[in-house]
């Protein structure tokens, strides 16, 4: 689990090529202080496994699942990338409930500056809009970050210049894919409404049987 708070930029130093998997040994700082072999670590707000650590990096495999549903298709060997280590139960929560299980990709459609703040915006499939709601949490790149404004097609957030700083994120040009994650609240509980009208990712069974919970059903019992 992660709270897209993140702790440094890495660089990409090698990509090793499998059959259908990659490889990737990332240079790092930070994460790398106290990471252990079998450490979660998101790269990108993908939530990848310490393989392998050095003094200067650390080695990650990369499944041919993530690569089909991540932006990892088009990494190369330099390009920076947001790190962060699995949140502590001590700490303070900072951003929001990330799993690093993205749900898919978007594109950057616009980046435009307005006084301190940059907006960037984001295409993207309806499968992945239905859970994107106003003013709500989405992890871009492993950011969290709140949704400004909300269209059909698309959706945009508003970077303050910690953010610029301290992410890779506008190190990326229009026309570059980003990895997305919803909420992960907001997911659960569209699944729980819709369980009866057949739109179930993978939930064929629980589609079949009518949910008895509705907006009536939670107002009722406070939510």
């Amino acid at each position: 689990m992660f709270t897209g708070i993140v702790e440094e930029t890495g660089k990409v130093k090698s990509i090793q090529p499998g059959a259908k998997s990659v490889k990737l040994t990332i240079e790092a700082n930070i994460v790398l202080d106290d990471l252990k072999i079998g450490d979660s670590v998101s790269v990108s707000g993908v939530c990848l496994t310490a393989a392998a650590i050095s003094s200067d990096s650390f080695v990650a495999d990369v499944m041919p699942q993530t690569l089909r549903f991540s932006a990892f298709a088009n990494l190369k060997p330099g390009e920076i990338v947001n790190l962060e280590r699995a949140m502590r139960a001590d700490g303070r929560f900072g951003g929001h409930m990330v799993s690093g299980h993205i749900d898919g990709t978007g594109t950057i459609s616009d980046i435009k500056q307005e006084d301190n703040a940059v907006w960037v915006k984001i295409n993207t499939a309806s499968e992945i809009l239905k859970y994107i709601v106003d003013k709500g949490s989405v992890a871009i790149d492993g950011i969290s970050l709140t949704v400004a404004e909300l269209g059909e097609d698309s959706f945009s957030v508003s970077l303050i210049p910690h953010t610029v700083k301290v992410t890779s994120l506008l190190k990326k040009n229009r026309g570059d894919l980003v990895n997305l994650e919803c909420d992960m609240i907001g997911k659960y509980v569209y699944k729980f409404i819709n369980a009866g009208n057949g739109d179930l990712a993978g939930g064929l069974a629980a589609a079949k049987k009518q949910s008895n919970v509705d907006i009536d059903f939670l107002k009722k019992h406070g939510f």
